[in-house]
């Protein structure tokens, strides 16, 4: 993966002693015109910078996104 990474905001991951959920911006993800994307990552190790498991979604998704986990609640 290349692109701009930049760290948004880490929390607390919950029912972890170190864990950590990291939120961040990752423009020209995919290369050169490629879409910027939010970065969700996860690390139990407390590495937010290099979490375990990562998804990607298109800021174009986000609204659904966020509205879908709202329910959730």
């Amino acid at each position: 993966m290349s692109g701009k990474l930049t760290l948004e905001t880490t929390l607390h991951l919950d029912g972890t002693k170190n864990g950590v959920i990291s939120i961040s911006k990752i423009e020209e993800p995919y290369g050169p015109k490629s879409g910027t994307v939010a970065s969700i990552g996860i690390s139990l190790a407390g590495k937010a910078e290099e979490p375990e498991w990562k998804v990607h979604l298109p800021l174009a998704n986000l609204d659904d996104v966020i509205e879908a986990l709202q329910k959730l609640k």
